[in-house]
């Protein structure tokens, strides 16, 4: 059972989402308040999940979010918007929110998120049981955790990457050797801690590729960077709508709820439904490449270690 703390300015949506959480059965509201300066630090500890409003009338939800993150809250953020602007909603992933639900407030939607949110935190507890038992068993050494013994302890990123590849259903597809490529980068970066938390501009990610292509690096360097940058837009493009279509069949399906969220905003998402719905009204759609590939090689670090 779940123990969630809700900070939202509306009592109406502070009742409604206590309700809903109530009637799932997935757990209980411990606490609520009104604005981020509301929010007791130390009720929101003991919560496992915190549904905050990303506008409020005191201090707003990224303020809030950062806040609590600087007071080693470890749990998961689900916001609630009605903003459209992707770069306040692009800072709030950035500073930690898991997903986003929008508002008026649609109960099934709710439930989803909910649900998704709870399956991943049970994930994350049965794997850090299984690390536990198995450091047990090597210190006690039952098992030899050296490599190439009974257990492989660590895969590479690049196997990684190529296991998320094929759970999303683009694996083979023109691009994805270029992507590959970034997040085998992006890991030399971060070990030599000049990436994460955050990524260098999508040019120099590109730029750098294109330099140390096997094939004349570096020759045309700007037509290689478009080129890239090409391949990999159509690859995401891809991503998006073998994800939105297995939204359309199946709302509840595992891979949609948990990657959909994540590798792409809620708008994209939305529209590119709206668009394979009605193919009349297909538009030019905006893509965060941005937060895909942040994304994806969160995902690909997150197993690989």
């Amino acid at each position: 059972m779940l123990k969630f703390y809700v900070v939202e300015d509306d009592p109406a949506v502070r009742k409604m989402l206590s309700r809903i959480v109530a009637e799932s059965g997935l757990g209980e509201v411990i606490g609520e308040a009104e604005d981020g300066a509301c929010a007791s630090v130390i009720a929101v500890q003991a919560a496992d999940v915190v549904i905050i409003d990303l506008l409020m009338s005191g201090r707003d939800g990224i303020e809030t979010v950062k806040a609590l993150r600087e007071a080693n809250y470890s749990g998961r953020f689900i916001m609630i918007s009605q903003v459209e602007n992707k770069e306040m909603i692009g800072e709030a992933y950035q500073q930690g929110v898991d997903t986003f639900i929008q508002k008026p407030i649609n109960r099934l939607e709710v439930l989803a998120v909910l649900r998704r949110v709870s399956d991943h935190l049970m994930l994350e507890k049965s794997m850090q049981a299984i690390r536990n038992s198995l450091r047990l068993l090597e210190v006690s050494g039952t098992v030899d955790m050296k490599p190439g013994r009974l257990l492989k302890k660590e895969r590479s990123i690049e196997q990684q990457a190529r296991s998320l590849l094929l759970q999303l259903g683009i694996a083979g597809e023109a691009g994805t050797s270029d992507l590959i490529r970034i997040m085998k980068w992006l890991k030399t970066q971060e070990q030599a801690q000049q990436i994460l938390p955050d990524l260098p501009p999508l040019k120099t990610i590109y730029e750098q590729l294109a330099i140390s292509s096997p094939q004349q690096p570096g020759a045309n360097l700007q037509k290689d960077v478009r080129a890239i940058e090409q391949r990999i837009r159509r690859l995401v493009m891809q991503t998006l709508t073998h994800l939105s279509s297995l939204g359309l069949n199946d709302y509840g399906h595992p891979t949609f709820e948990y990657f959909a969220a994540r590798l792409f905003d809620f708008q994209e998402v939305r529209l590119r439904m709206r668009e394979l719905e009605e193919p009349s009204k297909s538009s030019a759609s905006k893509l965060n490449l941005r937060k895909f590939l942040y994304v994806f090689y969160v995902e690909s670090c997150s197993v690989s270690e």
